[in-house]
């Protein structure tokens, strides 16, 4: 970790919770893991994938075949999304010196998280993944070396100009601290309908803060004519509180204030409470981009996800079930989440305040259509 780098925290209980050490998707392969509850960001990583094995195959020939390729893949998590981006990007490649007869390159892939990341679960995978590429690709495919890197993404990671390309999905959303100076946003754990307006403001600077560390940090990384790819989640919008981009998180304080009425946890222990999270605009992502300066824009498009995942093109036969639709999402979003939550009002409140949160969103998702709304951007380092 870069030694200028800030400890990152949330103010909570008179002491300091800090994010970085705590913040991380559900560890294990348990029924709430994120590795049992991470389809719909499979189905993100799926659509990015054309433009992922496009943008590599083509980076890789305009930097004239080198010998040596190095790629990050920027909070990999843990489960089976882990390695599906390495496997894109080594298939790419392998292709493309197929096509043009061209010996693959040297590969080494970073697969980076947070300190406190299941890390343990993915490297296991590692043997499989090896034999099934060997198996795959047979002589043509080079030396492959999977490393992990832990640490924060907001301040470097690696030393100056030695990754050709950096990867991001499903991440880049996850602020590096709550935003400082928002105790008055009472009865919320996130921008909601009733936040003070000083709320949207601070989590927009924080946004800008981090966001613009985070390519500040890239643009050391990466070489010249390098590039990246970022999906996260964002809104379509410019009004924060307009349509879905609160409901979710606020479903979620509903039922924590729903708990202290009932005596289970202390109010003031969910007015103490904010998550480290941003959706962001696509107009704010350029506005950040272009003002730090150190990379192109080449592609920016945005897309919509069903929360309720098993309701998709390819499912014809779905039929909606409002218990077994609240069941799933509240899984996803406490496999998200449940680092936090239990770490400030402790894990014996998290059974049951993920009940009450399914059946308040079997019947949101009963009345509406729920989407996730993310953003993907292809840039490349100046």
């Amino acid at each position: 970790m870069d030694n200028n780098f800030i400890h990152n925290s949330i103010h909570e209980h008179g002491h300091v919770m800090e994010v970085e050490k705590v913040l991380h998707m559900t560890s294990g392969e348990g029924e709430y893991s994120y590795s049992h509850n991470s389809t719909l960001q499979r189905t993100v990583i799926s659509k990015v994938r054309p433009m992922l094995k496009k943008t590599v195959s083509a980076l890789y020939s305009k930097e004239n075949f080198p010998q040596y390729f190095t790629v990050a893949d920027l909070g990999c998590s843990s489960g089976p999304n882990t390695l599906s981006p390495t496997y894109e990007m080594v298939d790419a490649i392998v292709g493309l010196c197929r096509e043009t007869g061209h010996a693959p390159p040297e590969l080494l892939v970073f697969l980076n998280d947070l300190p406190s990341n299941d890390f343990n679960t993915g490297f296991r995978s590692l043997p499989d993944f090896y034999n099934m590429l060997k198996k795959e690709k047979g002589d043509d495919l080079g030396p492959c070396f999977i490393a992990g890197m832990p640490g924060s993404f907001y301040g470097r990671l690696f030393p100056s100009k030695t990754l050709n390309f950096v990867h991001s999905s499903s991440s880049v959303h996850w602020l590096s601290k709550v935003p400082q100076g928002i105790d008055n946003n009472k009865g919320n754990i996130y921008m909601g309908k009733t936040s003070p307006h000083n709320v949207f403001v601070a989590y927009l600077e924080q946004f800008q803060s981090d966001f613009s560390l985070f390519l500040r940090s890239r643009a050391d990384e990466i070489i010249p004519g390098g590039q990246m790819i970022l999906t996260f989640v964002g809104r379509n919008i410019s009004d924060p509180i307009i349509g879905n981009c609160c409901e979710i998180w606020e479903l979620l304080a509903k039922c924590l204030l729903q708990m202290a009425a009932e005596g289970l946890i202390e109010e003031a222990e969910i007015d103490k409470f904010n998550l480290p999270h941003y959706k962001a605009s696509r107009e704010e992502v350029i506005t950040i981009v272009e003002k730090e300066g150190s990379f192109v824009i080449d592609l920016l498009e945005t897309f919509e996800v069903d929360l309720d995942f098993h309701d998709n093109d390819e499912n014809k036969n779905y039929v909606f079930d409002k218990y077994k639709c609240g069941q799933d999402v509240a899984h996803f979003i406490r496999a998200i989440s449940e680092s936090l939550l239990a770490h400030h009002f402790g894990d014996a409140i998290i059974d049951d305040l993920f009940e009450r949160y399914a059946e308040r969103l079997g019947e949101l998702l009963s009345m509406e259509k729920t989407k996730n709304f993310n953003i993907v951007i292809s840039m490349t380092r100046k």
